[in-house]
């Protein structure tokens, strides 16, 4: 069993795609309109084009907005990056105005960062080496 699809929730499908791609890097893999303007859009890393896809999922449902707010509230990343260096990334997108909640944080063999993905959500950077 492997993980296929996940997603995190958006308010703008346009704009998460924008970031998604322009500033982090991934690349569109499908984007397939599904009416009232949302769309199947997900995205992938360039280093395994047929790996686990991120849906960028529309938060139009009604328990979005009060989950993603919870996590936020509580600093709880809604994903987690794999980075070969957490503390090149960091200055990487520091370098694009990506905003950070968290600077690299080493814990033991882990290394962590935390940043704001401008759709409402909490990613993390994470290195295990």
């Amino acid at each position: 069993m492997r993980i296929h699809l996940t997603s995190v929730f958006v308010e703008d499908q346009t704009a998460a795609l924008a970031f998604y791609t322009g500033v982090l890097g991934f690349v569109k893999k499908h984007d397939v309109p599904l009416g009232g303007g949302a769309r199947w859009l997900t995205v992938v890393s360039p280093e395994q084009p047929d790996g686990t896809e991120l849906l960028l999922e529309p938060s139009g449902h009604r328990a979005v907005p009060p989950y993603k707010a919870a996590l936020r509230e509580d600093g709880i990343p809604a994903a987690s990056f794999a980075v070969d260096d957490v503390a090149a990334e960091y200055e990487r997108l520091c370098g694009l105005g990506v905003v950070f909640t968290q600077e690299p944080l080493a814990m033991g063999p882990v290394t962590t960062a935390v940043f704001a993905d401008t759709c409402g959500n909490l990613i993390q950077l994470v290195h295990t080496p």
